[in-house]
């Protein structure tokens, strides 16, 4: 299988889900803004929406849209907990959970990287996210996950798009549960992995 990505961007979130799965991935960069792979093919013709992440199947299938790639990379290795079963209350906790991470957290999140957007757009859309991170504050003031007991995709595509608060000034020190939970993601040994396949941080010294 072959995953379409860009260094830091959302497709981060299958990524780590893939690394902590033990499953292994082509990895291929796209440039999101020339709309072109680092071999240089035309990413539109790859995947008609432009945007990452993209994942070829091995039947030639192309599966887009994070929180589905993540559930479907999650159920080819179920041991791995990553996704609870499918059917039960807490799969359906998950899909909650992506569900709210991909459109009040994530959608917020694109105007602040336009160098166009109003300041006064920009600030509104800062409030806003200080809110809903208000919520997961206190959620992860008592739980170490978002969903059951394990490290789950919802807890990577969290980790991926508050990783995003650093470049675009968002403070998040009111918020000390969020900063712990980063923190902890952070140190899993599968993260630094795709960190370290993306170019976001080097390789430790042996």
């Amino acid at each position: 299988m072959k995953l379409y990505y860009s260094a830091g961007a959302c497709s981060l979130s299958p990524h780590i889900v893939a690394q902590e799965a033990g499953i292994t991935l082509q990895l291929e960069k796209v440039d999101t803004k020339a709309k072109r792979t680092e071999h240089g093919e035309d990413y539109w013709q790859i995947n008609p929406k432009g945007y990452v992440p993209a994942l070829l199947l091995d039947d030639g299938e192309l599966l887009t849209e994070g929180p589905a790639i993540v559930q479907y990379l999650a159920d080819l290795k179920p041991e791995s907990k990553l996704a609870p079963a499918n059917g039960s209350t807490a799969r359906y906790r998950l899909q909650e959970t992506l569900g709210y991470i991909n459109s009040e957290l994530h959608k917020t999140y694109s105007p602040l990287f336009k160098p166009e957007t109003p300041d006064a757009v920009r600030q509104e859309r800062k409030e806003y996210l200080r809110k809903r991170y208000a919520l997961l504050d206190k959620h992860l003031a008592s739980h170490l996950w978002l969903v059951g007991d394990h490290f789950t995709g919802a807890d990577a595509y969290l980790f991926t798009v508050t990783n995003w608060a650093k470049h675009v000034d968002l403070d998040l020190s009111d918020y000390p549960a969020v900063i712990d939970f980063q923190q902890r993601v952070a140190s899993r040994p599968a993260v630094q992995a795709a960190l370290e396949a993306e170019g976001l941080i080097k390789k430790a010294a042996a």
